[in-house]
């Protein structure tokens, strides 16, 4: 695949895959997988419906266990057999439906199964002050308060909820499942000033989009699948939008006004 030549300046590679595949009984979804996800980068994967980009990612984040390949943590060989373990080097993944609880408040949501305690009751008041710190560090403005049940809550402050709840974890890496779909405009906004801002605390985010639009104004990067295989990966300033969906739709692109080079 194709790598810019500065890219080692610009950010450590953080996570790599090497020739990964996956199968699902006689059907390949995954042929050969070779991508790249930079520190205090956001690499934008896109791909049509069936590309294989849910694959990938369900793979990367433990859900998966790949047929063949190897992943690569800060350039360490690593076994990601659960979401778990994904945690615990640092990969959150924050999924399309973003798995929150609509009758639980933000902080019991951003605590969910990692409760604090003490003396073997809820320790509340630390609880809160995490959360309250963690969005404020991400400049999370617009809840009422921490308290407040997130059925109440607008499609982008949900978004920012389950982000912070990904991030409060000492993650590294956080893979985004189309995050602005079904949002308005202010609320698209909101998410992606979100996704800007865990790019400038040094965090490698992977988003995964359809809308070319978001792509162009947050992207680093662009990675394109299409049909199981990445066939294309580089900075995004080397792409236009009609070579993306060149890829997108082709696998390949016949343009070369600049556009990335294909692998």
């Amino acid at each position: 695949m194709t790598v810019p030549a500065g890219a080692a300046s610009d950010g450590e590679v953080l996570l790599r895959t090497h020739e990964l595949d996956k199968h699902f009984g006689p059907v390949q979804a995954l042929y050969h997988i070779d991508l790249r996800i930079l520190s205090g980068q956001v690499t934008a994967l896109c791909g049509d419906n069936g590309a294989g980009k849910t694959v990938l990612t369900k793979t990367v984040s433990g859900i998966y266990q790949p047929d063949h390949g190897q992943i690569f943590w800060a350039g360490e060989p690593v076994n990601i057999r659960s979401a778990r373990d994904a945690s615990k080097l640092g990969i959150e993944t924050v999924y399309q439906d973003l798995a929150l609880a609509d009758n639980l408040d933000i902080v019991q949501n951003m605590f969910l199964g990692r409760e604090r305690t003490r003396n073997e009751l809820l320790d509340e008041d630390s609880m809160e002050h995490a959360a309250k710190e963690t969005l404020a560090s991400l400049r999370v403005t617009t809840v009422r308060s921490i308290r407040q049940p997130v059925a109440s809550l607008s499609g982008g402050q949900r978004q920012s909820v389950a982000v912070a709840k990904a991030v409060m974890w000492n993650s590294k890496l956080v893979i985004m499942d189309e995050p602005t779909a079904a949002l308005g405009v202010a609320q698209t906004r909101m998410v992606l000033d979100l996704i800007r801002r865990l790019r400038d605390r040094g965090l490698a985010v992977m988003v995964i989009s359809h809308n070319l639009n978001d792509v162009f104004e947050v992207a680093d990067r662009i990675a394109v699948m299409y049909l199981g295989r990445l066939v294309v990966q580089d900075a995004a300033d080397r792409f236009d939008r009609q070579s993306v969906v060149d890829y997108m739709t082709t696998g390949g692109s016949s343009r070369n006004d600049g556009a990335a080079r294909p692998s």
